[in-house]
């Protein structure tokens, strides 16, 4: 019976020796896998993106998109495709996070290619193609909205339009005395300018005098023109030939946005 009790105890001390083997064994695997798991290089779960207007001279921006791992850092290569985002190759000097539209990219496509990194090691992804890149729209000279604008906002190549006019008496008589023209001055995308400066002279000269105003806040300009001994031109003048001309002040007035019109009044030497 001591004998059975011994054999008995000697089985179960190998068996908790082995069990307790075991028990470290699995441990250790287990620590280990854990440790393999919290070091691995980055993997990609969601691909880059770009966000951005794709027009010459504008930015686009890369994200990153998602990853495991916990990357410590990020590094972007920008590449130019074909419109349909294949044929990539990679842009000199891009870089960087942000990248600025040049004139070789627009009627192609650019993708990001996005590096993550951690203490383990380095992975990429790259990013659907953006939309095809366009060319800048052309400049106008024009500000922004559709009221009246500054003359000193207009600039080239928009240019000044004496687009309406009005004269008082709409007829002129041989006792008329003086008259009051009235002149509209628009830029060449519609909108009303203030601040042109507007010069009216009858020709031939000396007919009535010559004046130059501003336009006020509606676009219009005023100007009072007096009658000189010059008037009338002819005796059977039927016609008052008025030159006037819109100028931005302080440029040269042969050139910048200035512009020109001839605009003629009814004459009646009848009256």
């Amino acid at each position: 019976m001591f004998a059975d009790k011994r054999r008995w105890a000697v089985a179960g001390a190998i068996l908790g020796t082995v069990l307790t083997g075991l028990v470290a064994v699995a441990l250790g695997l287990f620590a280990g896998s854990g440790t393999a798991a919290s070091t691995a290089a980055p993997q990609n779960t969601s691909p880059p993106t770009i966000s951005g207007t794709p027009v010459d001279g504008e930015d686009l921006t890369a994200h990153n998109g998602t990853w495991t791992g916990n990357p410590t850092s990020f590094a972007y290569r920008w590449g130019r495709c074909n419109k349909n985002g294949g044929g990539c190759s990679d842009i000199g000097g891009a870089t960087g996070q942000v990248y600025t539209l040049k004139g070789a990219d627009v009627g192609h496509t650019l993708r990001v290619r996005v590096t993550a990194t951690n203490g383990s090691g380095s992975n990429s992804a790259t990013s659907a193609p953006s939309s095809v890149i366009t060319a800048k729209p052309p400049a106008t000279g024009c500000p922004s909205g559709s009221g009246t604008a500054a003359v000193t906002a207009v600039s080239a190549p928009a240019r000044l339009v004496i687009d309406k006019f009005s004269v008082d008496p709409s007829v002129i008589h041989r006792g008329t005395s003086s008259i009051t023209a009235r002149f509209h001055v628009a830029d060449t995308c519609g909108q009303s300018v203030s601040g042109a400066l507007v010069y009216a002279a009858a020709v031939p000269f000396n007919q009535f005098s010559v004046q130059e105003q501003p336009t006020d806040n509606n676009g219009v300009a005023t100007l009072q023109l007096s009658r000189q001994a010059g008037f009338p031109a002819a005796r059977r003048q039927q016609l008052l030939a008025i030159f006037v001309r819109a100028r931005k002040p302080g440029e040269s007035l042969l050139t910048g946005i200035s512009n020109r019109r001839l605009v003629s009044v009814r004459v009646d030497l009848s009256s």
